[in-house]
């Protein structure tokens, strides 16, 4: 069955890269481009999975995941955070926000499409 996986990332090269991998992988894919557009792209589409940039404008990946957490009504949405910030603390932050993972930029293609399926049940 198709996954429908929704891009939140403000970075044109990583969005290109990051929807020719999922749909490769056979999913349905939806870009926001900013925070503000990742929630309410969360709240109308109701994504399988959210691959969601920690850095944004408007809101940042932080915030939108906890507002997610916060609604009932989408916690079957699985949230998969992707930053540059590495460290201990941010990761540690998103955990306690309700992310279901987080990765580490740059990542392999390989690393994130079997975290992908890992997360999605296949």
């Amino acid at each position: 069955m198709t996954k429908h996986v929704l891009i939140a990332d403000d970075e044109a090269n990583i969005v290109i890269s990051l929807e020719f991998l999922m749909k490769r992988e056979g999913h349905r894919v939806t870009i926001a481009r900013d925070g503000d557009a990742a929630l309410d792209a969360i709240r109308r589409e109701r994504p399988d999975l959210v691959l969601l940039d920690v850095m944004m404008p408007g809101r940042s990946g932080f915030e939108i995941c906890q507002a997610v957490r916060g609604d009932e009504s989408l916690a079957a949405v699985k949230i998969l955070m992707l930053s540059a910030k590495g460290r201990d603390t941010d990761q540690a932050k998103g955990s306690a926000l309700g992310a279901d993972a987080y990765m580490t930029k740059p990542f392999s293609t390989r690393e994130l499409a079997d975290k992908v399926k890992q997360l999605l049940g296949g």
